[in-house]
């Protein structure tokens, strides 16, 4: 059986939510592994939206087995939070069928405290955008080795060492903020509160996803976030806290890289983006906000106005390359109905030289300037059709332009926020 790796080739906001569950319900596992609860998505099943930020997709679906990967920075307070509101929807969550990798660092309120003090003393333009949860900080404190880990909870003899070397780093940090510092029995009070609550969720899951794997269970490794807010290979310094990239789910979840059989883009019919950093598409005009309030172009999780602006061929290339992906499910088709024209990014120009791909540097990032192809626009609505038959010529000549302006097929095409309006081209599952 296939494995199935979703990213977002973009920004982020692609529409997840749609295709992740139209594939869940295909799949026997669901692996989120990376990210933290500062991205989320909607899933509407049976008519009952439940917004999910932190639990896999799996969750909502019966039968299913849903696991929180080690690349993941859990939130113990928004753990109990949302498997709450979601027990509360009639969903039933327990250790049976949700996993938490023990190996997971934790985030803690220091971490979300120093987010929101480093955002908000940062001045307007080196702001990173930040949802001030405190998933930049956990992550600092994984790689500096000083992270408190899920197992660390069920040790409580020896989590007092691992709570005094964390804050040997962040009691300075707060006073060179102004801010007081804190006790270790704060800390210790914080983890305590929830630990037997989410302690029974603990698992190996890297064993239990092998075990699962060489039974035949077809398991889907959900993304968070976009490529495009990738540590290494996103827009930097305006990037998650994390790797976004399909690779990261091999290392996120404990599998190998032999492991992921098809990498899934989901990727929007325009652009949009939250928060700081360069958009070089990005529409400051009437036809800007025509796209978001067509589109709803409002976070998940923060409620965030999007910045709205034309497909970037250049950008997503670099994304279906860099996250080796074999097709791409193309959402929103159906907020481009009724323009007269469309334009698509096919290039830059910057100091009088032309590129074909976005430079890394931060400066050159904000100074390029998009070269366009303009084409038809269509005045037939695309909204609810569920085959190519019921697509206007023109909607269907501006999708085949995008597939070969990035290098890789379509596989799913989205024309509304309803999952069963969806053309399907191949089943990504499809051995």
């Amino acid at each position: 059986m296939a494995n199935v790796v979703v990213v977002g080739s973009q920004w982020g906001d692609e529409g997840k939510g749609k295709i992740v569950d139209w594939l869940s319900e295909r799949a026997d596992v669901v692996v989120r592994f990376q990210g933290g609860h500062n991205a989320g998505h909607t899933l509407v099943i049976d008519g009952v939206s439940y917004k999910l930020s932190l639990l896999p997709s799996g969750v909502a679906r019966p039968g299913k087995l849903s696991v929180i990967g080690n690349g993941v920075v859990v939130d113990p307070r928004a753990f109990v939070t949302e498997v709450t509101r979601i027990r509360e929807q009639g969903v039933k969550i327990s250790p049976d069928n949700l996993r938490i990798a023990e190996n997971a660092s934790l985030i803690l309120s220091i971490h979300q405290e120093l987010d929101e003090l480093r955002e908000n003393a940062a001045s307007p333009s080196t702001r990173i955008g930040t949802t001030k949860r405190g998933i930049g900080p956990a992550y600092e404190d994984k790689v500096g080795r000083r992270a408190i880990r899920l197992v660390d909870l069920a040790h409580p003899e020896t989590l007092n060492n691992r709570i005094e070397r964390l804050l040997a780093h962040h009691n300075p940090l707060r006073r060179g903020l102004g801010h007081p510092e804190i006790a270790a029995e704060t800390i210790r009070e914080e983890l305590m509160a929830v630990a037997d609550f989410i302690l029974p969720y603990m698992d190996v899951t890297w064993r239990l996803l092998d075990e699962k794997r060489k039974s035949g269970a077809r398991i889907l490794f959900e993304g968070a976030q976009g490529a495009l807010l990738d540590n290494d290979h996103g827009t930097y310094p305006f990037v998650t806290g994390s790797n976004t990239m399909a690779g990261q789910a091999a290392a996120g979840s404990g599998m190998g890289p032999g492991a992921l059989d098809y990498v899934l883009g989901i990727t929007k019919a325009y652009t949009t983006r939250v928060g700081s950093g360069p958009f070089p598409t990005e529409l400051f005009d009437e036809v800007g906000d025509f796209l978001g309030q067509r589109g709803k172009e409002f976070g998940t999780v923060t409620g965030r106005k999007r910045r709205c602006g034309w497909f970037d061929a250049v950008l997503v290339r670099q994304t279906v390359v860099a996250s080796g992906i074999n097709g791409i499910a193309l959402t929103k088709l159906d907020v481009l109905d009724g323009l007269d024209e469309i334009k698509v990014c096919i290039g830059y120009e910057i100091d009088g030289r032309t590129l074909d791909y976005l430079p890394s540097n931060q400066e050159e990032q904000a100074r390029v300037k998009p070269i366009y192809e303009t084409m038809e626009g269509w005045k037939e609505s695309t909204a609810g059709a569920r085959s190519w038959a019921e697509l206007p010529a023109q909607a269907i000549k501006y999708v085949r332009h995008i597939e070969e302006l990035i290098g890789t097929p379509v596989a799913m095409l989205s024309t509304s926020p309803d999952r069963l309006d969806t053309i399907l081209v191949r089943d990504p599952f499809q051995d």
